[in-house]
């Protein structure tokens, strides 16, 4: 059994001739033998191409997913960092708009406190109007014709644009 029988490139085996009676029958069944030995080393041969191949595609598959694995760690990490990013950004405009509402009400406080001065220098102003220039009107025609202190300017005066300008922002 040690010899092989010569492999041919049919994948049909021929059957063996029929046994004929004596001694020759030991040489079919012998070459039969060899015939079934060739087939098993060849189908054991095909099997060990099939696990190689195999064995390389598993490998292949292998490297494949640890290198995916890799890359999803990587995205993993990633996202965690634009995560986080989010998270201060996130905080930074609750910060933002805090500012930004307590800047609104300062701005209404101070628009308030404008409006308040406002409206006790035009107060003020009215009372020193009627409190000095309207006892200036009534005084000039019983006064002396010296010139007092709170007389009407002269006509000179009155053309003037400063002075004219002075009045008129006076009476807003």
């Amino acid at each position: 059994m040690g010899e092989h029988a010569p492999e041919k490139s049919e994948s049909v085996i021929p059957f063996a001739p029929a046994p004929k009676a004596g001694p020759e029958g030991n040489f079919v069944a012998e070459d039969s033998g060899r015939a079934i030995v060739a087939l098993l080393q060849k189908a054991a041969d095909m099997a060990k191409e099939d696990c190689a191949r195999a064995m390389d595609v598993a490998h292949k598959l292998s490297f494949e997913i640890r290198a995916v694995e890799e890359r999803a760690r990587e995205v993993e990490v990633e996202a965690a960092h634009f995560r986080d990013r989010t998270s201060r950004a996130e905080a930074e405009a609750v910060h933002f708009r805090d500012r930004a509402t307590r800047a609104e009400a300062e701005a209404a406080h101070f628009r308030d406190r404008t409006t308040r001065a406002e409206d006790w220098l035009l107060r003020i102003h009215n009372e020193v109007e009627q409190a000095f220039f309207q006892k200036k009107e009534r005084e000039p025609r019983q006064a002396s014709p010296q010139r007092s202190f709170y007389a009407q300017p002269q006509a000179k005066d009155a053309s003037d644009p400063m002075i004219e300008n002075d009045r008129a922002g006076r009476r807003r």
